[in-house]
Protein backbone atom coordinates (compact mmCIF):
# COMPACT_ATOMS: atom_id res chain seq x y z
CA UNK A 1 0.00 0.00 0.00
CA UNK A 2 1.30 3.47 -0.83
CA UNK A 3 1.62 5.87 1.78
CA UNK A 4 -0.65 9.37 -0.28
CA UNK A 5 -0.98 12.72 0.49
CA UNK A 6 -3.12 15.60 -0.90
CA UNK A 7 -2.59 19.13 0.71
CA UNK A 8 -3.45 22.44 -0.91
CA UNK A 9 -0.54 23.65 -2.79
CA UNK A 10 1.85 26.27 -2.41
CA UNK A 11 4.19 28.49 -4.97
CA UNK A 12 6.84 25.95 -3.95
CA UNK A 13 5.24 23.16 -5.64
CA UNK A 14 4.86 25.24 -9.27
CA UNK A 15 7.34 23.36 -10.29
CA UNK A 16 5.88 20.13 -9.32
CA UNK A 17 2.24 21.42 -10.84
CA UNK A 18 4.41 22.64 -14.09
CA UNK A 19 5.75 18.53 -15.25
CA UNK A 20 2.01 16.97 -13.63
CA UNK A 21 0.40 19.43 -15.99
CA UNK A 22 2.53 19.02 -19.05
CA UNK A 23 2.82 14.89 -18.50
CA UNK A 24 -0.83 14.30 -18.15
CA UNK A 25 -2.05 16.80 -20.87
CA UNK A 26 0.35 15.14 -22.70
CA UNK A 27 -0.54 11.39 -21.52
CA UNK A 28 -4.76 12.25 -21.85
CA UNK A 29 -4.32 14.00 -25.26
CA UNK A 30 -1.12 13.46 -27.01
CA UNK A 31 -2.76 11.14 -29.44
CA UNK A 32 -5.33 13.62 -30.75
CA UNK A 33 -2.72 16.32 -32.22
CA UNK A 34 -1.35 15.48 -35.66
CA UNK A 35 1.67 17.60 -35.11
CA UNK A 36 3.14 17.19 -31.88
CA UNK A 37 4.84 20.44 -32.60
CA UNK A 38 1.43 22.18 -31.65
CA UNK A 39 0.98 19.60 -28.40
CA UNK A 40 4.67 20.66 -27.62
CA UNK A 41 3.81 24.33 -28.19
CA UNK A 42 0.98 23.92 -25.86
CA UNK A 43 1.89 22.46 -22.77
CA UNK A 44 5.31 24.62 -22.87
CA UNK A 45 3.34 27.80 -22.60
CA UNK A 46 0.06 26.55 -20.52
CA UNK A 47 1.98 24.90 -17.66
CA UNK A 48 5.49 27.00 -17.84
CA UNK A 49 6.67 27.76 -14.22
CA UNK A 50 6.28 30.86 -14.59
CA UNK A 51 2.11 31.14 -15.67
CA UNK A 52 1.83 28.01 -12.92
CA UNK A 53 3.35 30.30 -10.71
CA UNK A 54 1.14 33.25 -11.67
CA UNK A 55 -1.63 30.95 -11.52
CA UNK A 56 -1.09 30.00 -8.09
CA UNK A 57 -0.70 33.95 -6.74
CA UNK A 58 -4.19 34.39 -7.88
CA UNK A 59 -6.53 34.85 -4.79
CA UNK A 60 -9.19 33.40 -7.48
CA UNK A 61 -7.14 30.03 -8.04
CA UNK A 62 -6.99 27.05 -5.13
CA UNK A 63 -4.65 24.47 -5.86
CA UNK A 64 -4.61 21.13 -4.57
CA UNK A 65 -1.29 18.66 -5.26
CA UNK A 66 -1.28 15.01 -4.59
CA UNK A 67 1.95 12.54 -3.26
CA UNK A 68 2.44 8.68 -3.57
CA UNK A 69 5.47 7.96 -1.57
CA UNK A 70 6.28 12.00 -1.61
CA UNK A 71 6.18 11.74 -5.36
CA UNK A 72 4.18 14.37 -6.89
CA UNK A 73 1.80 12.50 -8.71
CA UNK A 74 -1.58 14.82 -9.63
CA UNK A 75 -3.33 17.64 -8.65
CA UNK A 76 -6.42 19.93 -9.01
CA UNK A 77 -7.31 23.85 -9.65
CA UNK A 78 -10.56 25.95 -8.13
CA UNK A 79 -11.48 28.72 -10.01
CA UNK A 80 -13.40 30.84 -7.34
CA UNK A 81 -15.87 33.47 -9.31
CA UNK A 82 -16.33 31.97 -12.60
CA UNK A 83 -19.25 32.54 -13.94
CA UNK A 84 -20.40 30.72 -17.18
CA UNK A 85 -23.06 31.48 -20.00
CA UNK A 86 -24.59 27.82 -19.35
CA UNK A 87 -25.92 28.66 -16.15
CA UNK A 88 -27.96 31.66 -14.58
CA UNK A 89 -26.92 31.94 -10.87
CA UNK A 90 -25.02 33.34 -8.54
CA UNK A 91 -21.55 31.85 -6.43
CA UNK A 92 -20.65 29.99 -9.48
CA UNK A 93 -16.96 28.09 -9.67
CA UNK A 94 -14.82 26.27 -11.87
CA UNK A 95 -13.61 22.83 -11.20
CA UNK A 96 -10.62 23.45 -13.58
CA UNK A 97 -8.25 20.81 -13.61
CA UNK A 98 -7.91 17.16 -12.25
CA UNK A 99 -4.94 15.58 -13.11
CA UNK A 100 -3.28 12.56 -12.24
CA UNK A 101 -0.46 10.55 -13.73
CA UNK A 102 -1.96 7.53 -15.62
CA UNK A 103 0.00 4.51 -13.59
CA UNK A 104 -1.16 5.93 -10.27
CA UNK A 105 -4.68 6.36 -11.63
CA UNK A 106 -5.58 3.17 -9.36
CA UNK A 107 -5.14 4.91 -6.23
CA UNK A 108 -8.26 6.65 -6.77
CA UNK A 109 -6.33 10.22 -6.37
CA UNK A 110 -8.83 11.79 -8.65
CA UNK A 111 -11.94 11.35 -6.93
CA UNK A 112 -10.28 12.29 -3.83
CA UNK A 113 -8.92 15.46 -5.41
CA UNK A 114 -12.52 16.53 -6.15
CA UNK A 115 -13.61 15.00 -2.96
CA UNK A 116 -11.45 17.93 -1.53
CA UNK A 117 -12.20 20.62 -4.15
CA UNK A 118 -16.00 20.30 -3.73
CA UNK A 119 -15.44 20.48 0.03
CA UNK A 120 -13.58 24.02 -0.46
CA UNK A 121 -16.17 25.11 -2.81
CA UNK A 122 -19.18 24.44 -0.25
CA UNK A 123 -17.06 25.76 2.83
CA UNK A 124 -16.88 29.22 0.45
CA UNK A 125 -20.07 29.36 -0.13
CA UNK A 126 -20.29 28.81 -3.53
CA UNK A 127 -24.08 27.29 -4.89
CA UNK A 128 -23.14 25.70 -8.38
CA UNK A 129 -19.68 24.22 -9.82
CA UNK A 130 -18.90 23.84 -13.66
CA UNK A 131 -16.48 22.29 -16.01
CA UNK A 132 -15.24 21.47 -18.89
CA UNK A 133 -14.49 17.76 -20.90
CA UNK A 134 -13.34 16.94 -23.71
CA UNK A 135 -16.60 15.31 -25.46
CA UNK A 136 -15.06 12.35 -26.44
CA UNK A 137 -12.83 11.85 -22.75
CA UNK A 138 -15.84 9.37 -21.78
CA UNK A 139 -13.90 7.95 -18.80
CA UNK A 140 -14.06 11.12 -17.51
CA UNK A 141 -17.77 12.14 -18.13
CA UNK A 142 -18.51 9.06 -16.43
CA UNK A 143 -16.42 9.80 -13.66
CA UNK A 144 -18.48 13.22 -13.11
CA UNK A 145 -21.90 12.20 -14.44
CA UNK A 146 -20.97 9.49 -11.23
CA UNK A 147 -20.81 12.57 -9.07
CA UNK A 148 -23.79 14.31 -9.82
CA UNK A 149 -22.68 16.44 -12.74
CA UNK A 150 -24.72 16.74 -15.74
CA UNK A 151 -24.31 17.84 -19.13
CA UNK A 152 -25.20 21.72 -19.20
CA UNK A 153 -23.73 23.25 -22.75
CA UNK A 154 -20.67 22.54 -24.98
CA UNK A 155 -18.18 24.77 -26.64
CA UNK A 156 -15.24 24.35 -28.78
CA UNK A 157 -11.35 25.27 -28.37
CA UNK A 158 -8.97 25.36 -31.00
CA UNK A 159 -5.04 24.34 -30.07
CA UNK A 160 -3.01 24.92 -33.27
CA UNK A 161 -4.18 23.03 -36.26
CA UNK A 162 -6.70 20.80 -33.99
CA UNK A 163 -10.37 21.90 -33.30
CA UNK A 164 -11.71 19.91 -30.27
CA UNK A 165 -15.55 20.25 -28.77
CA UNK A 166 -16.10 20.20 -25.20
CA UNK A 167 -19.38 19.45 -23.04
CA UNK A 168 -19.76 22.01 -20.07
CA UNK A 169 -20.97 19.92 -16.80
CA UNK A 170 -22.48 21.35 -13.88
CA UNK A 171 -24.38 20.84 -10.50
CA UNK A 172 -25.54 22.31 -7.55
CA UNK A 173 -23.41 22.55 -4.62
CA UNK A 174 -25.17 21.94 -1.10
CA UNK A 175 -26.03 24.05 0.91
Amino acid sequence: MRNTEIRIATVDDASHISTLGKITFSETFGHLFRKKQDLLRYVETTFSVSKITAGLHKSSNIFWIAFADEKPIGYAKLKLDSPTEFVDATAICQLQKIYVLKEFLSLKIGPELQKQLLAKAQELSYKYIWLSVLDSNDRAIRFYKKNGFDIIGSHDFTIGQEHFDFFAMGKKLKE
